[in-house]
């Protein structure tokens, strides 16, 4: 059976400091020789990046609705029979969404600790501290981190505003050089942090004198599955597009399209590199193509070989941005218009407000394939819709699924490990 320790960082809101806390904490246990595996809440490309860097090895996601509670139990088995400590971040509030990551915790039996901001908060974070424990006392709670503290005066008034019945694991200083920036989708990229691994090196220093220095107690997830799927690709060379451009990119996709048999190779559209001429499929993730949208149109040597690609009849899955770069034009939020690919008709615009967030899935001729929408862009088009998703918590229409030829284009991220046959029928361009 599989049994790790393992900790579910959470927190009362968004923005409270959970990246930083569990990347630093992934940090300190890895200088300290352990093997490390994290795994993030929700549907999230960004946090997973920094958590990586911080733990040395790809990050997960956990979601009871989107991945489902098998397949999480099956990957925090598998995490369990190779590693030392399990790390969970949470996604908003411990007890925001449906499913929310107190649900998630309790299903999995993960002891919670909450990471709470105490800028501006003196005894009032005692109270907050209580309300998160005892809200759904069936949820395993650990512990509280006060983080943004001011002083060691202001430290005591936190620890002494504790019950007795809840564990003070210590605080963190506010300090600007431990902090993440963010901007419109979340935080930054961590390629794009000068000063990343400083910044983790003194998140982990500042850990290493909290009770979080030591392993929570183990958990026990379980065996490991035995299911091998079919190799559904077997042969099939897909060439993903990955860069800053292009980054959206779940690893659980990746390690599904080679286990269905697939081989992949990546090329950079921003680097101008060419697809892989022994390419039989093209993936375009999601990412940040309005932040480059003049160097992408710059780039006519990728640009002719993605063309290439298409005229010659052979599968293209875009999600997102790529679907953008595929587009005739994109405009950005300062009103700039950049020819993209035009590969698809149409016109995308930039706007400062969320255009679409949220579960959505696709049914289509294999079943249900789940994932989400999260953009800020707004699409004029006149294809007409092949399939529209559907969204999980309301009856409302999700995003539209377009096909143009051999390609297939959404601003849905599908989850692939949900629908195996369906994600194999996208790069074989059979109908789904």
């Amino acid at each position: 059976m599989g049994s790790c320790p393992a900790l579910f960082i959470s927190a009362p809101a968004s923005g409270q400091g959970k990246t930083t806390i569990t990347a630093g904490l992934a940090r300190y246990h890895r200088r300290q020789g352990r093997r490390v595996r994290v795994f993030k809440t929700g549907p999230d490309f960004l946090d997973p990046m920094i958590l990586a860097r911080a733990s040395g090895a790809p990050v997960l996601s956990l979601d009871l609705w989107m991945v489902g509670e098998a397949a999480c139990r099956a990957l925090l088995a598998q995490a369990a029979a190779e590693a030392d400590l399990i790390l969970i971040e949470g996604v908003m509030g411990l007890f925001d969404g449906t499913p929310s990551s107190a649900d998630l915790a309790t299903v999995f039996g993960v002891p919670v600790l909450a990471v709470i901001s105490a800028k501006a908060m003196a005894q009032t974070f005692g109270a907050v501290a209580f309300g998160l424990a005892q809200f759904r006392p069936q949820v395993p709670f650990y512990g509280v981190l006060a983080n943004r503290v001011g002083s060691a005066r202001h430290a005591q008034m936190l620890a002494e505003a504790l019950p007795p019945t809840l564990r003070w694991c210590g605080h963190i200083a506010a300090d600007d050089a431990i902090e993440l920036p963010d901007r419109h989708l979340g935080l930054h990229q961590a390629a794009e942090i000068d000063d990343l691994d400083a910044r983790l090196e003194r998140a982990a220093d500042a850990l290493a004198h909290t009770a979080l220095a030591d392993l929570p107690p183990p958990v026990e997830f379980g065996a490991l599955p035995a299911d091998v799927p079919s190799r559904l690709l077997e042969g099939k060379h897909i060439a993903i597009a990955r860069d800053a451009a292009f980054s959206f990119i779940y690893p659980a996709n990746v390690t599904l399209l080679e286990a269905l048999g697939a081989r992949i190779a990546y090329f950079s559209p921003l680097a101008d590199e060419p697809v892989p001429p022994e390419a039989d499929a093209l993936y375009l993730p999601g990412g940040y193509p309005e932040l480059h949208a003049a160097a992408l149109s710059r780039n006519t040597h990728s640009a002719s070989t993605i063309r290439a690609h298409a005229a010659a009849d052979k599968p293209v899955v875009a999600e997102c941005g790529g679907m953008l770069y595929l587009l005739d034009q994109l405009t950005d939020t300062g009103g700039v218009t950049t020819p993209m690919l035009g590969l698809l008709p149409g016109h995308a615009t930039m706007q400062t407000r969320f255009a679409a967030l949220g579960m959505q899935q696709i049914d289509g001729l294999h079943g249900p394939m789940t994932g989400h929408t999260f953009h800020y862009s707004k699409l004029i088009t006149p294809l007409a819709p092949l399939r529209s998703a559907t969204r999980a918590q309301s009856d409302a229409p999700g995003e539209a699924v377009y096909r143009a030829g051999p390609i297939v284009a959404t601003y849905m991220h599908a989850y692939w490990p949900s629908n195996p046959a369906f994600a194999a029928a996208l790069f074989h361009g059979e109908a789904f």
